[in-house]
C-alpha cells in the first residue's frame, strides 16, 4: 500500500499521527513505514527530512514503489498510532532553498535559453548545473531579477494538471516524465516539475544570493544560498569586512581601495628587500671568494633565499655551497656545487642523520631537516666540511 504523502496536503505539517505498519531492523537502525506520513524522502536534489516518530530519531527517509521509509534509531510497535514530529528549521531551510533554485533557475532560462540540468542542496550550499555558459553579469541580472520576484511576495501555485493540460503547458523538466505529474509554479519566474517541498509565497524565500559561476562541462556550474542561509553568510561577510576595515583604519565600503593600496605597498617593499637581498648575499658570497666547500647557517629564510645564497656563494668558492637557514631544530637547506658535480651521495647521507627531506639533481639540491646548528656543524665536519662564518 502507497504511503499517504501528508507533506504535498500541507509542507508546513510539522507534528502528524500515524499507524505504524511495519518496523524491521537495518544496518543502520529500524525500517519503518506508515500509512500516512509528514516525512519528506530524499529526492529531486533535495535532502530527507529529520525528525522524530514515537521519540525515535528519525535520521533519513527514502521511497520506493511509493512507500515511505523511515530510518529509525529505535523500533517502534507495530500496529500502534505514533505522533510524528518535523525538524521544522531543517524542513523550512530546505524549503527556502529549492524554491529560491526554482525563482533563480526558471529566470536563467528563460532569459539566456538554457537548462538546468543538475541541482544539489547541500548542507553548507545549493549548487546548479546549466548546459551553456553563462557570464557573471549574466547570472547576475538574473540574482538581480529573481529577488524582484521575492519582493512581490508571488504565491506558490502548485497542481497536477490532467495529461491534456499538461499536453499545452510550458514547464521546464530535467527528464521525459510519464504518470501524474506535478507542477510547481511561481508566476513570472518560473513553471517546473518538481517533487519537492516549497514555500506559499516567494517572499518566504527571503533572499537569493549567487555565489560563485564555473565552468562546468559544456556549461557552468552556480553555488548559491537562499533565505537564512544567505543572511548569515552576508552577516558573517560584513563582520569580516567591518573587522578589516578597522585594522585598515577606513570605512567598510573602502577596504578594497585601501587593500590595493596595501597590496601595492607590499609589493614594492618586497622587491626592495629582493635587491637588498640579492646585493647582500653578493657581499658574502665575494668574503668567501675561493674557500672552496663552506657550509653556512643563517638565521630563517625562504627556500628560495636559501638557495640564491647558495647558487651566489658555490659560484665564488668554486666548491661546494651548503646553506641551512633556521633556528632550533627546524632548518631549511639548499646545497650548489659551482661544478655540477653529483651530490645526491651527500644528501641521501644528510637526510638519513639529521631527519631530514629532499633532493636534486646536477649539483643542485633543496630540503629540509629537523636538526639543530650542533647536530649540522657536526655532520659537515666528519664530511670535511667546516662551517664558515657561523
Amino acid at each position: 500500500m502507497e504511503t499517504e504523502k501528508l507533506y504535498y496536503q500541507d509542507p508546513y505539517l510539522t507534528a502528524f499521527t500515524a499507524r505504524v505498519l511495519t518496523c524491521e531492523p537495518s544496518k543502520t537502525g529500524y525500517l519503518v513505514t506508515l500509512d500516512r506520513t509528514a516525512f519528506y524522502p530524499e529526492g529531486g536534489g533535495q535532502p530527507a527530512d529529520h525528525g522524530t516518530l514515537g521519540g525515535a530519531a528519525v535520521t533519513d527517509v527514502h521511497e520506493k514503489d511509493g512507500v515511505i521509509f523511515h530510518t529509525c534509531g529505535a523500533p517502534v510497535e507495530i500496529g500502534t498510532e505514533v505522533e510524528g514530529a518535523i525538524d521544522w528549521p531543517r524542513r523550512f531551510d530546505h524549503m527556502q532553498q529549492h524554491s529560491g533554485e526554482h525563482i533563480l533557475s526558471g529566470l536563467l532560462c528563460a532569459l539566456y535559453d538554457c537548462s538546468n540540468v543538475g541541482f544539489h542542496l547541500g548542507a553548507d550550499t545549493v549548487t546548479i548545473d546549466y548546459d551553456r555558459e553563462l557570464t557573471w553579469e549574466q547570472v547576475l541580472e538574473a540574482e538581480k531579477q529573481a529577488n524582484e520576484t521575492i519582493w512581490t511576495n508571488t504565491p506558490a501555485e502548485i497542481t497536477f494538471p490532467t495529461p491534456e493540460a499538461l499536453a499545452s503547458l510550458d514547464y521546464r523538466s530535467k527528464k521525459e516524465l510519464t504518470g501524474q505529474v506535478r507542477i510547481v509554479s511561481f508566476p513570472g519566474a518560473d513553471c517546473c516539475a518538481c517533487c519537492g517541498t516549497h514555500v506559499a509565497r516567494a517572499g518566504e524565500v527571503g533572499l537569493i544570493k549567487v555565489l560563485s559561476c564555473q565552468k562546468f562541462r559544456e556549461g557552468v556550474r552556480l553555488e548559491i544560498l537562499c533565505g537564512q542561509r544567505a543572511y548569515r553568510y552576508l552577516s558573517q561577510v560584513y563582520e569580516q569586512d567591518h573587522a578589516v576595515a578597522q585594522l585598515l583604519s577606513v570605512k567598510p565600503r573602502d577596504t578594497l581601495a585601501a587593500v590595493e593600496r596595501q597590496s601595492a605597498e607590499l609589493a614594492a617593499a618586497k622587491q626592495r628587500m629582493t635587491e637588498l637581498e640579492d646585493r647582500l648575499f653578493s657581499l658574502r658570497a665575494q668574503a668567501l671568494a675561493g674557500r672552496g666547500d663552506v657550509l653556512l647557517l643563517e638565521p630563517p629564510m625562504r627556500p628560495d633565499g636559501a638557495r640564491k645564497l647558495a647558487d651566489a656563494v658555490a659560484k665564488s668558492t668554486g666548491g661546494l655551497a651548503a646553506v641551512f637557514a633556521g633556528e632550533g631544530t627546524s632548518h631549511v637547506y639548499a646545497l650548489v656545487h659551482a661544478g655540477g658535480d653529483d651530490i645526491s651521495p651527500l644528501v641521501k647521507r644528510l637526510n638519513s642523520a639529521l631527519s631530514g627531506r629532499g633532493g636534486g639533481r646536477n649539483g643542485f639540491a633543496q630540503g629540509s631537516v629537523q636538526a639543530d646548528a650542533a647536530a649540522i656543524q657536526d655532520f659537515f665536519h666528519k664530511e670535511g666540511i667546516e662551517c664558515s662564518m657561523c
